[in-house]
């Protein structure tokens, strides 16, 4: 397994990547995604395109019952920018997904909190499950996550102070897809008049 690009002992920027100081400080906000999903196995093709909103998560007990982030794990107190140790990220996806000419509404919700080290992430599914740590100080990271018989391997550049990319390759017994995703940033947040 391969040490992520980062801010450990002989940490480089990949070419062309764009350093990062705070994770989280940079995604807040909203960004425009296009996603393509190649299936290897069959030559299937989709492509998802929407919209990715970063928001703060609430402090526990402050949004209401069943609020995003309420009940957030790791001493997340609702204090402090999304930078800061104890502040974290939600993380909403919405758009379509075309998939062999049927569209489909498409959602997903992560968590973004805080990682180990300052300027540094650790990514959570919505139930609280770990997926991977995100550290883009040198403005390029590899995760991977095992899941089940899978292993999905992703790969984050950022290339502009308002645009990213994600590869993901997924591999197991019965996958063999590949997911790029392109984010760009959005001026005004989605539903803005």
């Amino acid at each position: 397994m391969a040490e992520p690009a980062g801010r450990g002992p002989g940490a480089r920027p990949a070419p062309g990547a764009v350093a990062v100081p705070d994770t989280l400080a940079y995604l807040t906000g909203a960004w425009h995604v296009e996603r393509t999903v190649r299936d290897a196995a069959s030559g299937a093709e989709g492509r998802f395109t929407g919209t990715t909103v970063f928001t703060p998560l609430l402090a526990e007990g402050t949004g209401g019952p069943g609020a995003p982030g309420s009940g957030a794990p790791g001493g997340h107190d609702g204090h402090g920018g999304p930078g800061e140790r104890g502040g974290g990220l939600l993380s909403r996806e919405s758009g379509t997904f075309v998939w062999q000419g049927t569209a489909r509404p498409a959602t997903r919700v992560l968590r973004f909190l805080p990682g180990e080290r300052p300027g540094t992430a650790r990514v959570e599914f919505s139930d609280g499950r770990p997926f991977h740590d995100l550290d883009l100080g040198a403005g390029h990271h590899v995760a991977h996550h095992p899941c089940a018989a899978d292993v999905y391997r992703g790969e984050f550049t950022v290339t502009g102070p308002d645009r990213w990319r994600s590869v993901w390759w997924v591999a197991g017994p019965a996958k063999d897809q590949l997911l790029v995703t392109d984010y760009t940033r959005l001026s005004e947040p989605p539903g803005t008049p």
